[in-house]
């Protein structure tokens, strides 16, 4: 029998209506059930090509996590010349026209990383067009990491978005690594949640933002770029520049000392029993597909499945197939 359930809403979603509930413990969990079922895809030799935040969906009904958006992942060996995605989370080295790889998913994930920890869309008060986004890209800006994010989290992330593809873990040493801090924190007590420091007027005006923004930057569509340079990384006096042209809107967490050392005696057969609850869910999302073309026109992305603000519909729709057939 298959069952397919609807899902109440998507990440994206998810952390707009909810980041200042979040603790950390919360935050580690989420995101060790999207990286433990990127473990499962790159494990059938897969590439998804195509991980954001609006395809991975919330399931209350079982309170986990899926990724979804399956039609554009292929085999390993299966080249792409097209650059389809979502710029933001888009790998530099994909950006400039080279091929899909397992390192480009990972490079997806590190920004993933960033948009639970911070609540907000990646690039999101991003001022200028697509060209300059995916030039500052590849010359190694990256969004603004908060303040207070643990330590071994923030040097995952910060490895896992190097402009050099080989200097990125693999799936499954980030997996394990996400793993020893899910446990770690696991065992902590639960922590007390902090109400944002930010006026309702401030957040509905990056709410506003967001939704322009949202539909501007965040279409899932096709690109075209030519003649960019190898990518890089960017220097800290080049990243502080690059903040400092955009508004920035940060949110306080409480988070317990992260500098302890981590066990290293977890084994991935430690964590096994962890995983039992980690699906991936083959939902296809169907979008309007755009070519930049140097006029840069863009077209809004017609997906509006999981913008429900009722972030727990009470309502489950399941599909069966019958015993008998």
């Amino acid at each position: 029998m298959l069952v397919i359930r609807k899902k109440d809403v998507d990440l994206r979603n998810y952390l707009q209506q909810n980041h200042n509930l979040l603790t950390w413990k919360e935050r580690i969990s989420i995101i060790y059930e999207i990286t433990s079922a990127l473990y499962f895809i790159h494990k059938e030799n897969a590439i998804h090509r195509d991980l954001h935040s609006g395809n991975i969906l919330y399931s209350k009904f079982n309170d986990s996590w899926y990724i979804s958006d399956l039609g554009f992942c292929g085999p390993a060996d299966k080249s792409s010349k097209s650059i389809y995605g979502n710029l933001p989370y888009i790998a530099p080295e994909v950006i400039i026209g080279k091929d899909y790889t397992f390192k480009s998913d990972i490079y997806t994930i590190a920004i993933l990383m960033w948009e639970i920890s911070s609540g907000q869309l990646p690039f999101i008060n991003y001022k200028y067009d697509d060209y300059d986004l995916a030039m500052d890209i590849i010359n190694g800006m990256r969004p603004e990491i908060v303040l207070e994010i643990p330590l071994e989290y923030k040097k995952l992330m910060e490895q896992c978005w190097d402009a050099d593809p080989s200097r990125r873990l693999d799936i499954i040493t980030l997996d394990e690594k996400i793993g020893e801090i899910h446990l770690l924190y696991q065992s902590k007590p639960d922590e007390l949640t902090l109400q944002s420091n930010v006026n309702s007027n401030d957040l509905e005006m990056n709410k506003t933002n967001m939704n322009y923004t949202s539909s501007r930057l965040f279409t899932t569509k096709v690109y075209q770029f030519e003649n960019f340079p190898e990518p890089r990384n960017a220097t800290k006096e080049e990243q502080k520049a690059f903040y400092s042209k955009s508004y920035n809107f940060t949110i306080p967490y409480n988070v317990d000392d992260f500098d302890s050392q981590i066990s290293k005696d977890n084994s991935k057969s430690e964590l096994s029993k962890e995983f039992i609850k980690l699906k991936i869910n083959d939902i296809q999302t169907d979008y309007n597909e755009e070519k930049i073309m140097p006029q840069r026109i863009v077209i809004d992305d017609g997906d509006e499945m999981y913008n429900d603000p009722n972030l727990h519909s009470e309502e489950q729709d399941e599909l069966e197939i019958p015993d008998d057939l």
